[in-house]
């Protein structure tokens, strides 16, 4: 990977609680909107999501953290996470700073979900894209080698590369760096998969793209 040196966990996750506050900021009302990325989910579901794993990784960390209302609205919820959020930054920091590197995956990969589905282009830049795409790279080549594919290089348009698999890549996908995120995450359909731009014929690696919580949508993603 051709990117510059990693990115505490706790600075990424606060990065991600300061952009989902501005998706938020001007729509205190979002809170029954649904989030296609995750259709069973309404905005206010995602924002419980986010502060319930949270409180999880902090309990973890020794932390005593209190759950928000069951009735709590969106206003409510960004405040009770950045109250749980401040103190898991503390705690990641005191831990060396690379022991929350999933939790940050989940948490920026849902920043992008609410991003799109209130009509918002995804950011340029974030303190989190780059260790969240190491966690999905790393989960996609337990997977390829699960399925005893032979390893497949990851290359962004921009220049950006990772190898998922063991040994020398066969071929190579390259799209956009959100494209080529989105993909990784679940968010992209078999269809939209395929349609990448590949080195080779990318049926052998599809099915390795269904990996842990992640499974293309039958449907193609936002």
């Amino acid at each position: 990977m051709t990117a510059s040196g990693p990115v505490p966990d706790f600075v990424a996750y606060r990065a991600v609680r300061h952009g989902v506050r501005a998706l938020l900021a001007a729509r205190p009302d979002a809170g029954p909107g649904r989030v296609p990325a995750c259709p069973e989910w309404t905005v206010t579901d995602l924002l419980g999501h986010l502060t319930a794993i949270a409180g999880r990784v902090l309990a973890r960390h020794g932390g005593s953290p209190a759950a928000p209302s069951a009735t709590a609205d969106v206003p409510e919820l960004l405040d009770h996470w950045d109250d749980v959020g401040e103190e898991l930054d503390r705690r990641l920091e005191d831990a060396g700073g690379r022991s929350g590197a999933v939790m940050v995956m989940d948490a920026y990969t849902h920043e992008l979900d609410l991003g799109a589905a209130l009509g918002v282009a995804p950011p340029e830049d974030h303190a989190a894209r780059v260790p969240s795409f190491e966690v999905l790279v790393s989960g996609l080549s337990g997977s390829i080698a699960a399925h005893g594919l032979p390893s497949l290089r990851l290359r962004t348009t921009a220049g950006e590369e990772w190898t998922a698999g063991g040994g020398r890549p066969a071929a190579t996908v390259t799209a956009p760096a959100h494209d080529l995120y989105r993909a990784l995450a679940g968010r992209r359909s078999l269809a939209q998969l395929a349609a990448l731009t590949w080195s080779a014929a990318p049926g052998p690696w599809l099915p390795a793209f269904s990996w842990g919580p992640f499974t293309p949508p039958a449907r193609p993603g936002v």
